[in-house]
């Protein structure tokens, strides 16, 4: 049986990652579907051993996605902020 410590990582996981998923980039990729179903799948299981690799699985997804999301923020300032005349977002209405 899982102990009690487990479940709350488990549940603590699943809240962060399923906030993290409003964010997701491309909606057409389900996020919380497949979280979801993530979970679901590991929802019976019994050894720690199992239990403890199912939520380092989980957390590095969740590493990961915030990785993404720190990129993408960079490419936007880089764009914003950039000397180059080609990544100008603003250069059709400056004309």
């Amino acid at each position: 049986m899982a102990s009690k410590s487990s479940r709350l990582r488990a549940i603590a996981l699943y809240k962060e990652l399923h906030r993290l998923g409003r964010d997701y980039p491309d909606p057409s990729y389900n996020f919380h579907g497949k979280l979801r179903r993530l979970f679901e799948k590991n929802r019976g299981l019994k050894d720690p051993e199992d239990i403890e690799k199912a939520l380092k699985l989980g957390e590095f997804i969740r590493n990961e996605t915030l990785a993404l999301y720190s990129l993408r923020k960079y490419r936007h300032l880089k764009r914003m902020y950039s000397d180059d005349p080609l990544s100008d977002p603003l250069r059709d209405y400056r004309s």
